[in-house]
């Protein structure tokens, strides 16, 4: 993190370290990119009430004019393991789940899809509020896998998370696993699975039981990824903590927001840094697009 005075305290974090990869067939130029950002107080309390004279962009020494802000609605991909060790956990995970969802808000688009067995998505984004949370709900809990397969399922569901998402191109997007078995890919994934999460630019967030990058102080390779992306990784201890961690992961998605600013045309993004106005704020780039 670099700090510089610019008028006041400017807070300036990298952005281009989880640069997404654009959808097949969008230009790499333009008079434009958008950068996304999450911006907190002194108080690590989120600011969303933020406008263009808040912000300021650098590319490389270069400053940069914001064009606007606003909040982040990027489609996400719920992905749900149907796949539990006790059968009364799976109905706790289903009313988390539930309760995340509404938390996004209607207007953000929302597609569900399950792993455990074969995945497959049981509600797109065409669908209505409605008929998402239906599903969700008429889901029901699987006899856990075998010790040996967990990773291959949340790695072929996430694939096909992927998918789904790559089909919206939309500059942003995210995947949100949920799973009360552990996920362990200790082996290396093949690219078949893991190559259309990478390509797909989508940001992985991971809330599963504690064994999900259980321990052997190997490199894992969902670990990496969430990181990669600026994801968050929770671990969960008991069926009840699923609530709570998909709460606070709610708070970030719904404070995210998007800046676009002007660039010269046919320029590429290099050394990107975002920064706010505001004495004491933080800011995280969460990555960079071309309009």
């Amino acid at each position: 993190m670099r700090v510089a005075v610019i008028a006041v305290v400017l807070v300036l974090a990298s952005a281009l370290a989880a640069t997404p990869q654009a959808p097949a067939g969008a230009s790499q130029t333009g008079a434009s990119r958008l950068v996304l950002a999450a911006a907190t107080d002194p108080r690590n309390r989120a600011l969303i009430d933020l406008g263009p004279d808040d912000f300021v962009i650098q590319e490389g020494r270069d400053t940069r004019e914001v064009l606007s802000v606003h909040p982040a609605d990027y489609p996400i991909v719920v992905l749900i393991g149907t796949s539990v060790e006790v059968q009364s956990d799976f109905s706790t995970i289903q009313r988390a789940a539930i309760r995340f969802i509404e938390r996004l808000g209607d207007d953000r688009p929302i597609a569900v899809a399950t792993f455990g067995g074969a995945p497959r998505l049981i509600a797109g984004f065409e669908d209505d509020r409605r008929t998402v949370i239906e599903r969700v709900n008429a889901l029901t809990g699987d006899p856990a896998p075998v010790p040996d397969s967990p990773s291959g399922h949340v790695l072929r569901g996430a694939s096909l998370a992927a998918q789904t998402l790559r089909a919206t191109q939309s500059l942003f997007s995210a995947i949100v696993v949920v799973s009360d078995t552990a996920v362990d890919a200790g082996r290396t994934p093949d690219n078949d699975t893991l190559g259309p999460v990478v390509d797909s630019g989508a940001i992985l967030h991971i809330v599963a039981h504690r064994g999900t990058v259980a321990g052997t102080g190997s490199p894992d390779a969902l670990r990496a990824l969430v990181d990669q992306t600026h994801g968050v990784y929770t671990p969960i201890y008991a069926a009840a903590s699923f609530q709570p961690a998909l709460d606070r992961l709610a708070d970030r998605l719904t404070t995210e927001l998007v800046v676009e600013y002007l660039v010269p045309t046919g320029s590429k993004a290099s050394d990107v840094k975002v920064g706010v106005r505001i004495p004491g704020a933080r800011v995280r780039g969460l990555g960079v697009a071309p309009r």
